[in-house]
């Protein structure tokens, strides 16, 4: 689950004694994932990693926005192309315009679960958390409640500074999928936002250990670790999600991120206006 610590697109920005949850995107929690650094990018196309939402197939790292704009144009009314499409400018920054192709894809299919989790995601990114939650509450039957909309409903909450009810929706969403790795994932990364990182570490080794993980799953993982001070060991799990110079890379940067003087007070202001 690539990109917190202030470090990758839509980052989330990690602040002294806890990340800075307003500042954490959707991406961040709800589905894009908690790289090391800022050369990390998916290593997957499950759309559901960091925020466990979504039903596309697993399409391979994801590409650019660029390579995407013709697939879409040439068949905009194709749900995959769309949800592709919008992920890759997400994972660019570019949340207004995923929010603009998802919101065509939406009137296309109001019930699908896929297009409106990765709506949600996209409105978060834009910093619209309650029209996010509006969108995921409404899609999500009460009688046969999704686990991906519960998970995702967690992560907006977890965004909106409500980690209470965010986890309750993540244990919500384990019942319906138990030991569903991109659920794990997201719960182990609201502790990461209140700064309970033996918790959080517990449960993304859960998330990890489950064969269908998704290499950001470790990621994720590695950056608790590393976050702990125990870079050699974020080394070797960075090392199984990504290729040995980036994930050496990454942790190199968060080591010196983490003893430069004065880290904490840069990476706070620029919480603030991120």
């Amino acid at each position: 689950m690539s990109r917190p610590i202030g470090i990758t697109p839509h980052g989330a920005l990690l602040a002294k004694g806890r990340l800075a949850g307003r500042a954490l995107t959707l991406a961040a929690v709800l589905g894009a994932s908690l790289a090391l650094g800022a050369c990390a990018k998916p290593q997957s196309g499950d759309p559901a990693t960091t925020g466990s939402i979504g039903t596309a197939p697993d399409l391979g790292p994801i590409g650019s926005a660029a390579e995407w704009t013709d697939r879409y144009k040439q068949n905009p009314d194709d749900p995959s192309t769309a949800l592709s499409f919008a992920r890759a400018l997400r994972n660019e920054g570019r949340a207004a315009q995923a929010v603009d192709v998802l919101q065509k894809t939406m009137l296309q299919r109001p019930e699908d679960p896929a297009v409106a989790s990765a709506y949600g995601k996209a409105l978060a990114d834009k910093g619209d958390f309650e029209t996010a939650l509006k969108v995921v509450r409404s899609t999500n039957s009460p009688r046969t409640p999704d686990w991906r909309l519960t998970s995702a409903e967690g992560a907006i909450l977890d965004q909106m500074g409500d980690p209470a009810g965010a986890r309750e929706r993540y244990e919500a969403a384990l019942q319906l999928a138990p030991e569903e790795p991109t659920v794990l994932n997201n719960y182990g990364l609201s502790f990461v936002l209140t700064n309970e990182l033996p918790e959080a570490e517990r449960i993304l080794r859960r998330a990890a250990g489950r064969p269908n993980a998704d290499g950001r799953v470790r990621q994720n993982l590695a950056l608790v670790i590393g976050l702990q001070g125990r870079f050699e060991e974020a080394r070797t799990v960075a090392t199984q999600a990504l290729p040995k110079e980036q994930a050496d890379a990454n942790i190199a940067y968060l080591r010196a991120m983490l003893t430069q003087p004065n880290t904490w007070k840069q990476i706070e202001k620029a919480g603030k206006t991120g």
